[in-house]
């Protein structure tokens, strides 16, 4: 049975078709929320929306494309204006990374990753936020990284791309401040996913010695910390820790630390 947090309101979900992003889904159906969800494989967005469906009885609409493209935001806002549908929250999941040092990489990839992890991401809430504030509720859940935390060397753009986007959630928290309108960072730390093997940092030295978190319950504390207004969730006990100490040691120490990390292991 579905639950009644989210009854009338209707989010859409971005990267919704594995990993963090469909269990984000599943946690807001579960409570009652409507869902539109995109990413680029419209077979797998089916196969969520069809079990999202019938298990938590909510409406599900699918959008499939590829957000990295200039003005697919815009584009898939239009269509879901022209579907008659709404947006009551957005959760900005979608995003990849790409390990490996910035000489050693094509060009392509790094802009690929300025362009969905920021750009989309910039575009679909500059989209949707004045009528979040206009409504008084709603929201926007961002999903950034504990990479957000430092620089990255031999990950250096993935790494700058995640600061924006939780300095970009932490300020848009505080402009929202007394509106009603919630704004939260999620933050997770190694997690099952395809992104390990798209990024390939299940090769690096931390992506073998770390043991990533099942992506269900990032989802969850994601969720409710969207539910509670909390501006920056950072999952699991060890990535707090790891957090907690980048922020107390010298800026030199710890790009060499995150440099041997992100080295072949």
């Amino acid at each position: 049975m579905a639950g009644n947090a989210g009854s009338g309101q209707t989010v859409l979900v971005t990267g919704a078709s594995a990993g963090i992003g469909v269990d984000l889904a599943e946690c807001f159906a579960k409570n009652g929320y409507d869902l539109i969800i995109t990413a680029r494989s419209e077979a797998a967005l089916g196969e969520v929306g069809d079990r999202l469906a019938k298990t938590y009885g909510v409406k599900v609409a699918i959008a499939s494309g590829d957000l990295g493209v200039i003005g697919a935001g815009a584009k898939l806002a239009t269509d879901i204006a022209q579907r008659g549908l709404s947006v009551d929250v957005l959760v900005n999941n979608a995003g990849f990374g790409h390990a490996g040092g910035f000489a050693d990489q094509p060009i392509e990839p790094q802009l690929g990753m300025i362009d969905l992890n920021i750009r989309a991401l910039t575009e679909l809430t500059h989209i949707y936020w004045k009528g979040m504030l206009a409504k008084k509720r709603g929201g926007v859940l961002n999903v950034a990284s504990t990479a957000a935390f430092q620089p990255g060397p031999l990950m250096a753009i993935y790494y700058a791309s995640k600061a924006f986007v939780l300095s970009f959630s932490e300020a848009l928290w505080e402009e929202a401040r007394g509106t009603g309108v919630h704004v939260s960072c999620l933050c997770p730390g190694p997690t099952v996913s395809k992104f390990r093997d798209r990024a390939g940092t299940d090769k690096t030295r931390l992506g073998k010695t770390s043991k990533p978190m099942a992506s269900m319950p990032v989802a969850q504390e994601g969720y409710q910390g969207f539910r509670a207004n909390t501006r920056v969730v950072i999952t699991g006990g060890r990535n707090r820790m790891m957090v907690g100490a980048a922020k107390m040691l010298p800026r030199e120490q710890v790009l060499k630390t995150v440099r041997r990390l992100q080295e072949p292991a």
